[in-house]
C-alpha cells in the first residue's frame, strides 16, 4: 500500500482523470512525487469499476483501491446489504474479508466484526477505507481466518465465509472441499465457536453437491441481480436437523422478488400441465437455479407447458417473482405458420427446445428486438409450438 496515493495532490489527479484513457495515461508522463504511472492507472480502472458496484465507496473521499481484480471478486453493495439483513448479534467474524465489503455492512447490525484477510497489502487498503467510512466497530486482522479464529476467545453469532475458488494446484475450481479456506474439513472447528455460519458460493456450485460437503444446512439463499444469479448463501445453524428451506431473491434497484419452499415440498409437489392460457409466465433465474420447478406453479395454482419447459401459463394476470406475457397466439413449429406471422424483428427465447436462437433467427430472417415476444417450446404432448406473447 503506498500511501502516496492518499495525498491530496495525486487524489485530485485520479478524480480529475476517471474518464481518460488508460493507455493514453500510460504514455504520458505523469509528474507525480511518490507514486508511478502503473499505480496512477490502477487506482482510476479501481474506482471507475466502483461507480455503479459500490457507490458509497466511489462517492466517498480518500478511498484507497486495490486492483481491479479485488474489486470483480468483491460483493456489490446490493447482495452485501442483503447479506447483512440476515444477520444480528454482539460479534461476527468475516473470515475472508478481502476488500471489505461485506464486513462494512455487517457492522451496522454486529456489534463487533472481525475482518481477517490474510494478503497484509489488502488488510491494510481495508483497514484504512474502514476509518474513512467511520466504521470504529471493525476490526482488522492481517492473518489467516481460521488461525484466528483457533486463536480467539470470543464467541461468535456469526463467521462468514467466502471461499477462494482458485486453487493453486487445481485453477478455478467449484467443490467446496477445493476451495480455500476447505470449509467442511474446517467446519467442526468453526462451529466450535459459532453458532451460525453463513459461506458465499460461486452460482454454479450445484445445490445438491453443497448439501453433500456440508452439515447442519438450515437454509440456502440463491441471490440474483436484475436477473442474474449473483452468488449462493449457506445458512448453518450449529446442531440443526431439520428440512431445508430455500430462498430466492431477485433484486434490482429498490425491487425485490422473493420466493421461498423447501426441499422437501419440492419432492412432494406435483404439476399440472396445458397448453399456454391467457398469460404466460417465466420464473425469475434465481427460482430456475434452485430448482422450484413444481412448487412455484403449486403456489401460484398454475399450469406448466411441459415439466422441462419451465414455463407456466394461468387465465388470469398474477403478481408473480419472474416475467409475465400477455398470449397472443399460439402456432405450431413449422415454417408455413411461421411465415403466416409474419413477425420481422422479437425478442426469442427457446425453452426444451433443440434449436438455438441464433438458428432460428437466421432460418427464419428474425432481427433481434421489438415489442414482440416469441417463447420456441414443447407443449404437454411433446410438440414444438410457437408462443407469440407482449410483454406486460
Amino acid at each position: 500500500m503506498n500511501k502516496n496515493i492518499l495525498t491530496s495532490q495525486i487524489q485530485d489527479f485520479i478524480s480529475e482523470n476517471l474518464g481518460t484513457d488508460p493507455i493514453a495515461l500510460l504514455l504520458k508522463p505523469i509528474n507525480l512525487d511518490g507514486v508511478t504511472n502503473k499505480e496512477i492507472i490502477e487506482q482510476i480502472e479501481a474506482k471507475n469499476r466502483c461507480k455503479d458496484k459500490l457507490p458509497t465507496w466511489y462517492g466517498t473521499d480518500n478511498i484507497y483501491y486495490p486492483n481491479k481484480l479485488n474489486i470483480e471478486q468483491t460483493s456489490s453493495e446490493n447482495t452485501a446489504q442483503y447479506k447483512a439483513g440476515i444477520m444480528s448479534g454482539t460479534a461476527l467474524l468475516d473470515m475472508t474479508g478481502g476488500f471489505g465489503v461485506d464486513s462494512y455492512f455487517f457492522s451496522f447490525n454486529i456489534g463487533q466484526v472481525h475482518h481477517c484477510e490474510i494478503n497484509r497489502d489488502l488488510s491494510q487498503i481495508a483497514t484504512h477505507n474502514f476509518k474513512t467510512l467511520d466504521r470504529t466497530n471493525i476490526h482488522t486482522h492481517a492473518m489467516d481466518g481460521i488461525d484466528f479464529l483457533k486463536s480467539s476467545e470470543v464467541d461468535f453469532d456469526w463467521v462468514f465465509i467466502d471461499p477462494s475458488r482458485r486453487h493453486n494446484a487445481k485453477g478455478k475450481v467449484f467443490l467446496l472441499s477445493d476451495c480455500i479456506p476447505n470449509v467442511p474439513d474446517n467446519l467442526d472447528i468453526i462451529l466450535a465457536k459459532a453458532n451460525n455460519i453463513m459461506i458465499k458460493t460461486s452460482p454454479l456450485l450445484d445445490l445438491s453437491a453443497g448439501l453433500r460437503e456440508l452439515h447442519f444446512v438450515k437454509e440456502i439463499h440463491i441471490v440474483a441481480v436484475k436477473n442474474e444469479v449473483k452468488e449462493i448463501l449457506w445458512i448453518l445453524e450449529r446442531g440443526y436437523k431439520n428440512e431445508v428451506l430455500v430462498k430466492t431473491v431477485n433484486l434490482s434497484g429498490s425491487a425485490m422478488e422473493q420466493f421461498s419452499f423447501s426441499l422437501e415440498d419440492e419432492k412432494l409437489a406435483i404439476s399440472k400441465y396445458s397448453d399456454p392460457l391467457e398469460y404466460l409466465y417465466e420464473p425469475n433465474s434465481a427460482i430456475l437455479k434452485a430448482g422450484a420447478f413444481k412448487t412455484v406453479g403449486d403456489k401460484f395454482n398454475m399450469h406448466k407447458l411441459h415439466d422441462h419447459s419451465h414455463l407456466y401459463t394461468h387465465y388470469q394476470l398474477l403478481d408473480f417473482p419472474g416475467r409475465r406475457f400477455k398470449v397472443v397466439r399460439t402456432i405450431p413449429f413449422n415454417k408455413k405458420e411461421l411465415q403466416k406471422l409474419d413477425v420481422k424483428k422479437a425478442n426469442i427465447t427457446i425453452r426444451n427446445f433443440p434449436i438455438s436462437v441464433a438458428e432460428i433467427r437466421k432460418r427464419f430472417k428474425i432481427k433481434d428486438g421489438g415489442e414482440t415476444y416469441l417463447f420456441f417450446t414443447t407443449n404437454p404432448e411433446g410438440e414444438k409450438m410457437v408462443v407469440y406473447c407482449h410483454k406486460l
